[in-house]
C-alpha cells in the first residue's frame, strides 16, 4: 500500500492554529504571496527528494472549510484506492466542475480579463490543446490543487509550471505581462498567475496518461445553497462530460451545452426572484424550454 504524505499550508500563526492536527504543516511565512500555494509547493519539490511509494499532497489552510473534510476523511478514501491510482481528487464545489465544460471556461467566467493569458499559457504548455472545445469531468478538475499525487505527476506538473514561473519572473515576452496582471476575484484583485498555475493539474490529467480518482460527489460541498436542489441535475451534467470523453460522440457535448444553460436560468432566475428554492425543478416548464434549445441546434 502506497503511503500517504499529506501537508497543509500555513501562512502565520493564525493559520498555523486553524490546521488540522493530522496533516503535515508546510511553513509558508514571510514568503511570496503573490505566488499564493505555489511557492511553498515549488520550494517543497525542488528542496526534497520524493518517495516513488508514496502518494503526496499540499493542501491550503482553507482545505476544511471548502470541502467539510477532515484529515480521517481524507486517510479513509486514500486508504481505499489501488496503488495504481495517481490522482487522488478532494476537488470542492462541484457545480463550478458540472456547470462549465472545463476548468479554463470556469476561469474566464470568474476572473474577467484572464482569456488571453489562459490561452497562452495553454499553448506553450500544451501546444495541441484546444481548451475553449476541451471536455473535462469531475475525473480531470481540480480546484485549489486539492489533489494527493504520486510522484511521477509531480513532477511533470512541476515542470509544466516551472516554464510559466520563469516567465511571469522574467515579465517576458507577451505572456510575461499577462500573468503578472491583475485580475478580480471577488472583492481583491490577485495576479492571472495564480488562477492559471491552479489549472495546470486539470490540463495535466487532460493530456497525460494518469489515472486518476475523484470523492464520490455526495461528499463534494456545493459553493451556495441554490445549488442544493439541483444536484440530481449537476450529476447528469458531469455524467454527459464523461460519456462525450469515454465515446468521443458531440451529441453528449451538444445536449450538455444546452441542459447546463437551461439549469444556469433556472438558479439565475431563482436568485433574481428571491424566493426559496424547493426540492424539485418544475420538470414542465424546463421540458418546454430544453426541446425549444434542441430545435434551435438542429437548425
Amino acid at each position: 500500500m502506497l503511503k500517504n504524505c499529506v501537508y497543509q499550508i500555513f501562512y502565520d500563526d493564525e493559520s498555523r492554529r486553524a490546521l488540522d492536527p493530522g496533516f503535515l504543516p508546510l511553513d509558508n511565512t514571510g514568503q511570496r504571496p503573490d505566488w499564493r500555494e505555489y511557492w511553498p509547493m515549488r520550494r517543497f519539490l525542488l528542496s526534497n527528494t520524493l518517495e516513488e511509494n508514496a502518494r503526496y499532497g499540499f493542501l491550503s489552510p482553507k482545505f476544511g472549510t471548502k470541502t467539510k473534510l477532515t484529515s480521517g476523511d481524507v486517510f479513509v478514501y486514500l486508504a481505499r484506492q489501488p496503488d495504481d491510482v495517481e490522482v487522488v481528487i478532494f476537488s470542492p464545489f462541484f457545480e463550478q466542475n458540472a456547470i462549465f465544460l472545463n476548468v479554463f471556461e470556469q476561469a474566464v467566467h470568474h476572473h474577467a480579463g484572464i482569456a488571453q493569458a489562459l490561452e497562452m499559457a495553454c499553448r506553450r504548455i500544451a501546444p495541441t490543446c484546444d481548451m475553449r472545445h476541451l471536455v473535462q469531468s469531475s475525473e480531470q478538475v481540480v480546484y485549489c490543487n486539492y489533489i494527493i499525487a504520486t510522484p511521477r505527476f509531480w513532477r511533470e506538473w512541476l515542470a509544466a509550471c516551472e516554464i510559466l514561473f520563469d516567465i511571469a519572473e522574467a515579465n517576458s515576452g507577451m505572456l510575461g505581462p499577462l500573468l503578472n496582471a491583475l485580475v478580480p476575484y471577488g472583492d481583491m484583485q490577485l495576479p492571472a498567475k495564480i488562477f492559471i498555475i491552479e489549472r495546470m493539474a486539470s490540463l495535466l490529467l487532460s493530456i497525460r496518461a494518469f489515472r486518476s480518482r475523484t470523492m464520490e460527489i455526495e461528499r463534494t460541498t456545493l459553493s451556495t445553497p441554490d445549488w442544493v436542489p439541483h444536484t440530481n441535475l449537476l450529476i447528469m451534467l458531469d455524467a454527459l462530460k464523461y460519456a462525450a470523453l469515454g465515446t468521443g460522440r458531440e451529441e453528449y457535448v451538444k445536449v450538455f451545452d444546452v441542459e447546463r444553460n437551461l439549469l444556469a436560468g433556472t438558479v439565475k432566475r431563482e436568485r433574481e426572484a428571491g424566493k426559496e428554492l424547493v426540492q424539485d425543478v418544475k420538470q414542465p416548464n424546463r421540458a418546454a424550454r430544453r426541446k425549444a434549445a434542441l430545435g434551435k441546434q438542429r437548425k
